[in-house]
Order: C-alpha cells, then structure tokens, then sequence
C-alpha cells in the first residue's frame, strides 16, 4: 500500500489558513500547535485519498455524499464545543479552552452507528418550522441563521457575543 505523504510547507501552509479562517469565523484552534498540526496533516491526507477533509479522527468511506457529515469542520463540531469545549478530535476549542480555564478532555462520538451519513429525500409536503428538532438562532446584529442546540460564543459574520442572539423558530 502507498503511504501519502505531505509537506511540512503544505501543513505549515493549511494550518495557517485554517487558524486565520476559524478566528475571523469566531472559532479556535487548538493552542497546541504540534497536536493541531498533526491533524491538519491527517486533512490532508484525507484529501489526497479522498478528495475532500475527511476527519482524520473518523473512519471515512470515501464516499463524499455519505461522509458529508465527517468533512471538516464536521456537523458535530459545533455542539462538541459547546457541551465539552472541543470538537471529537481536539482541532478545534472553546475560548475557555484557549484561555486555560478547560482543559481538553475526551468527546464522545456523535456521529449515529454505520458507515455514514444517511442523505433525506425530498419531502412532498411542506415542513412544518415548528417542529424541527434543533432551534433556530438569529444574530439581531446581521441577521445570521443557525440551527443548532444554543446560540454560537460569537457570531461568525459580524463577531456579536453570544448574547445579541434571539431564538428564531
């Protein structure tokens, strides 16, 4: 089997990009850098086999539309941060994190049993918005929609504290 192999300038290169993105975004690299260098080599790997970020940390079937969810940063990233200050593989952290107040700890996995990421059908009939089952949060600031459990720590448009967000729906 071929290992694949990437520059330390390619690694060097994301990280760079990647922690300049997720500050402008609101969001954390993990402080230490060695480990989240490690793991942006692990994205890029994944992106030489697969064609896309891949969670170095999750098993990938190499099927873009069954690990839509495990593509980084992943659909449980957000919800990780919240309940256990980091995502499943440490990459990304809460501020509480990076401030020393938490330390990074084990995050169980959210990712349902199974090869992947079952993708829905279209409905024939209209959705009913007040039954969805995660909440839909506004920034009174700019207007940004997310669903998610509770509001982000701070708004990955206009950079508003969590505190100028409304529940939407």
């Amino acid at each position: 089997m071929n290992q694949i192999v990437v520059s330390q300038a390619d690694i060097d290169k994301s990280y760079g990009q990647l922690k300049r993105n997720a500050e402008a975004s609101g969001y954390h690299i993990n402080p230490d850098v060695d480990f989240a260098k490690e793991l942006v080599q692990g994205l890029l790997i994944n992106e030489k086999r697969y064609g896309y970020w891949s969670c170095p940390c999750r098993l990938a079937s190499g099927i873009g539309e069954r690990d839509s969810d495990i593509v980084c940063p992943c659909d449980y990233r957000d919800p990780d941060l919240d309940e256990h200050g980091a995502c499943y593989c440490g990459l990304y952290v809460s501020q509480a994190v990076v401030d020393g107040r938490v330390k990074v700890q084990a995050v169980p996995e959210r990712r349902p049993p199974g090869t992947g990421k079952v993708m829905l059908k279209a409905k024939t009939k209209p959705i009913n918005l007040a039954s969805l089952p995660i909440p839909i949060w506004r920034c009174r600031v700019c207007g940004y929609l997310c669903a998610r459990e509770g509001p982000p720590e701070v708004c990955p448009i206009c950079k508003a504290k969590r505190e100028r967000f409304e529940r939407f729906i």
